[in-house]
């Protein structure tokens, strides 16, 4: 049986591919554990595109810094500071800040764990080393090639 992709989901897809050309900007991360509780902490430079990972499972999304326009399967529209939002799981969402913003997921873990590649790899459809930062990451992928090139 063939998975069949939404059109967003295409789309996004897409947009990630094209990202590729560009330099990679840098969206530090940050990982904080509670008992039963993981949140993943992303800092987007104003200006910055971002494709997310794919969720396996409906989380909760704080945006507690600055302003971002989100495009999602229902829409385009602009998120702030204060803002809460709930992340479906299949989703891939394409965002692009506004102002320096800062983006966290919050995702259930029951098992306390505090490897972080493993919560990327049961949370979504992304190993950690293909997200920002991560060694086989696209984008870092194509600017290390530019750079040789440009050598």
């Amino acid at each position: 049986m063939m998975l069949t992709l939404s059109p967003m989901r295409e789309k996004v897809d897409r947009l990630e591919s094209a990202l590729c050309d560009f330099p990679q900007v840098d969206c530090p991360v940050r990982h904080y554990f509670a008992p039963g509780l993981y949140a993943r902490e992303m800092t987007i430079p104003a200006g910055t595109v971002v494709t997310g990972a794919v969720h396996k499972f409906e989380n909760i999304i704080v945006v507690s810094m600055g302003r971002l326009q989100i495009v999602t399967e229902t829409g385009t529209r602009e998120v702030k500071a204060g803002d809460t939002l709930i992340c479906k799981p299949g989703m891939k969402n394409a965002v692009v800040a506004l102002e320096d913003s800062r983006w966290t997921n919050f995702l259930p873990n029951p098992d306390n764990i505090t490897d972080t590649d493993k919560l990327t790899e049961i949370y979504t459809e992304s190993k950690a080393c293909e997200l920002l930062g991560g060694a086989q990451n696209k984008q870092l992928a194509a600017n290390k090639a530019a750079e040789i090139i440009e050598a």
